[in-house]
């Protein structure tokens, strides 16, 4: 078989296709990159500073920290020439509810705390009333002449001989609780 420069098995072309490929890919990557740079550098800008309590969280961390800056270069000057807003501006970045400052308990926080206490409480009483339930009666140590039978043990046994069942005089109940 006779090699020429035009011939092509079928391992080059799956060759020349993948290499093709990479490099249309890649110049896409590069494109795409360069007009996001274009447009990040365009588009930064300070935002506003009215408002400051309920725009924070909607702002990107970029716009936060330009503002950040720009507070803190207009705190360097005299403080009577800064307006109301720049120095509520300037309190809610220092010490607004944001970041490691913001409270974990939201509002309804409360009430599904309740609800989930309540809720175990009602299946523990569910629980135990259905295990209730399912014995058949007292323990057979529960009755009366049980009890009494125990009470003659310890006292052929000595138990407790100072102050017990089986000092002398005693005169409780002993282990009788039946009636």
């Amino acid at each position: 078989m006779i090699i020429t420069r035009y011939h092509l098995n079928f391992e080059n072309l799956e060759f020349w296709y993948i290499a093709v490929m990479f490099r249309i890919v890649n110049r896409l990557n590069q494109i795409t990159l360069r007009n996001a740079s274009y447009r990040s550098a365009s588009t930064t800008s300070v935002p506003s500073i009215s408002n400051i309590e309920k725009q924070w969280k909607s702002f990107t961390t970029e716009e936060q920290q330009s503002l950040t800056k720009q507070i803190e270069e207009l705190q360097k000057q005299d403080w009577n020439k800064l307006s109301l807003e720049e120095k509520k501006t300037a309190y809610y970045i220092s010490f607004g509810p944001h970041g490691p400052r913001e409270p974990y308990i939201k509002p309804g926080h409360t009430n599904k705390l309740l609800a989930g206490i309540t809720g175990v409480i009602v299946i523990s009483c569910g629980l135990f009333y259905l295990a209730h339930r399912a014995v058949p009666g007292k323990p057979l140590s529960m009755n009366k002449e049980w009890q009494e039978a125990t009470n003659e043990k310890l006292r052929r046994q000595n138990a407790n001989p100072i102050t017990g069942i089986s000092s002398e005089g005693y005169k409780g109940k002993g282990y009788v609780q039946s009636e």
